[in-house]
């Protein structure tokens, strides 16, 4: 071989031998997938013409949906077998919704099964007062209405706020939840911007608690006026926390704004192009 033949050689293989680590690096990053929305970002626009607003959700490229309780029902006045084909028909599916542990709580298993969900929610707790004692019996009654959703093929979770990661006497009432709580039972849906609004740090309880963690409500929150923003916005550290999915067991993910700089179309554009856009 001529000496410049070898000197081309060697500078093609020293330029390989830089590109390759960042190449393997881009062939393992992981885009976005199967962005779902919890209906409560879009409440309004639900309560006024629910079929039409899950068209635009579909036209968007959302593929999973969380319900939310509303005036008109678990469904906003769709019936369970309404909103099942509706999704159906625009490749969506409806993969959990929130309702209240209330006198209508059979009801909302059956509407939950007849809907295909897989997960129904409790998102709130009784209003006993933020003891110790409240947050264990809390738990217990979980884990027997989480019997009562295996018998009928669904898991039952709950979704916090911001108010469980309050401390009394030296414990975390979110902790008393994560303790009494049987993991095969209740699932927890981490809303991870209240998490982070409340001073705690999601990714401890990934670390403390792995696969944990199947459901997210994935937000930006501006902590200074605990409000949720578009992403990218807040202090949210979206791009790690999707690092984190597997440490967590997440299996779904619901994006969730509940106040918007525009509308709420708006907002959610941005914020489904901004995970669109990233890899992780």
């Amino acid at each position: 071989m001529k000496r410049k033949d070898f000197l081309r050689s060697a500078s093609f293989l020293a330029a390989g031998s830089l590109l390759l680590p960042e190449l393997v690096r881009a062939a393992a990053r992981t885009k976005v997938k199967d962005i779902g929305i919890q209906l409560y970002t879009v409440r309004k626009e639900m309560l006024a013409d629910p079929a039409g607003t899950l068209q635009q959700l579909a036209k968007i490229g959302f593929k999973e949906l969380e319900s939310a309780r509303s005036d008109k029902g678990n469904y906003y006045g769709l019936k369970p077998k309404e909103i099942r084909k509706i999704c159906q028909d625009h490749g969506m599916r409806l993969r959990s919704g929130h309702v209240h542990v209330d006198n209508e709580w059979k009801k909302s298993i059956e509407e939950a099964a007849e809907t295909g969900q897989e997960y129904i929610i409790s998102s709130v707790l009784p209003s006993k007062g933020q003891t110790i004692e409240h947050y264990q019996e809390s738990a217990e009654n979980f884990n027997k209405l989480g019997e009562e959703c295996k018998k009928a093929g669904l898991h039952f979770g709950y979704h916090n706020h911001d108010s469980e990661f309050e401390t009394v006497k030296g414990q975390v009432l979110y902790d008393v939840l994560l303790k009494h709580t049987d993991p095969a039972l209740v699932t927890m849906e981490m809303d991870l911007g209240w998490v982070v609004a409340a001073g705690h740090d999601p990714f401890g309880y990934f670390s403390k608690h792995p696969g944990r963690f199947p459901l997210w409500h994935l937000k930006d929150m501006d902590k200074t006026r605990k409000q949720s923003t578009e992403f990218g916005k807040g202090q949210v550290e979206i791009k790690r926390l999707l690092q984190h999915a597997k440490q967590a067991g997440m299996k779904h993910f619901f994006l969730e704004q509940e106040e918007y700089a525009h509308t709420a179309f708006e907002s959610i554009q941005i914020d489904y192009d901004y995970l669109r856009k990233l890899d992780y």
